[in-house]
């Protein structure tokens, strides 16, 4: 097989070549458990029910939450001989090199692959990012066009983006994860001449008013203005998405014959906040689209 060639190093950090082709959106943040897996599947299979072709990368290599939901929904298909919309998958491996440098070249090459193929042939990829920081996961939001990122309502989540006065809950200096971000997003505007979109969006919100969820509103405000990212509306905690993920079902497929899961006014309020992210991602691409769900 005939590798794309090494991608450049700027300052010690390697930036794809990512030429012209799909939109890339990259879900991530450097933390588990904020439903970075639900969020990338619900955009993807949002985007190929709007016509799009979509590529999807799971760079979380030892849970792999994305590649076990699709297997499910692949599953669910076979069972019940129906055909759902499915993203195009791209899988890399990690190295297992020894090296540190000889490990992080061939993931450079593995990566640059399996995104030069997908980026070709789709409209979107969207990547999953892991929630550590890794040679892949930065390899992924440099080349992002936007870059999600859900946090929990706590300060805990909060913590990932920057530090916060636990006497006076003034945010102070931005942490790892936004400083990752703010790496990358300046390389690329200096070797590709466009501009990062970061959003961060609130997700599995309550549904109840709290003092810490409205401190947690205020602070992600004021970070946003001082560092540079898009606030969106996100998903409310709901017991439907764990219901879901077994049957590798997403919001969107519940009407479809063969689902066993009773639509309700939860569901259809469930969708409203797909839109109203969808709507709030600005994509280009999507300018002229109706939303059809």
């Amino acid at each position: 097989m005939n590798f794309p060639s090494r991608p450049e190093r700027l300052g010690g950090f390697r930036l794809i070549r990512r030429n012209s082709g799909a939109h890339v959106i990259v879900v991530g943040n450097e933390k588990g458990g904020a439903g970075k897996s639900t969020v990338a599947l619900h955009l993807a299979i949002a985007l190929l029910r709007m016509g799009q072709r979509v590529g999807i990368i799971d760079l979380d290599l030892r849970q792999r939450s994305t590649g076990r939901y699709l297997q499910n929904r692949r599953d669910w298909m076979s069972h019940h001989g129906i055909e759902l919309p499915m993203p195009q998958e791209g899988r890399v491996e990690p190295s297992q090199l020894r090296h540190l440098d000889e490990a992080e070249a061939e993931e450079d090459v593995r990566f640059q692959a399996v995104f030069s193929e997908l980026k070709a042939e789709n409209d979107f990829i969207v990547i999953d990012a892991p929630g550590a920081d890794t040679h892949y996961s930065r390899l992924a939001h440099a080349v992002a066009d936007t870059i999600l990122t859900p946090v929990n309502d706590s300060f805990i989540d909060f913590d990932l983006l920057a530090e916060i006065d636990a006497r006076t809950f003034e945010v102070g200096r931005p942490s790892v994860y936004s400083e990752m971000v703010w790496e990358c997003r300046k390389k690329r505007a200096g070797r590709d001449k466009v501009s990062i979109d970061w959003v961060v969006m609130r997700n599995r919100m309550s549904q109840l008013d709290a003092r810490n969820k409205r401190r947690v509103g205020e602070g992600l405000k004021r970070l946003s203005e001082r560092i540079g990212f898009r606030l969106a509306p996100g998903f409310a905690e709901r017991v439907i998405y764990r219901e879901l993920f077994p049957l590798g079902l997403t919001l969107l497929d519940l009407t479809e014959d063969g689902s066993t899961v009773a639509f309700s006014m939860s569901h259809v309020a469930a969708r409203q906040e797909l839109r109203e992210l969808l709507s709030v991602l600005r994509l280009p691409e999507l300018a002229d689209s109706k939303i059809p769900f």
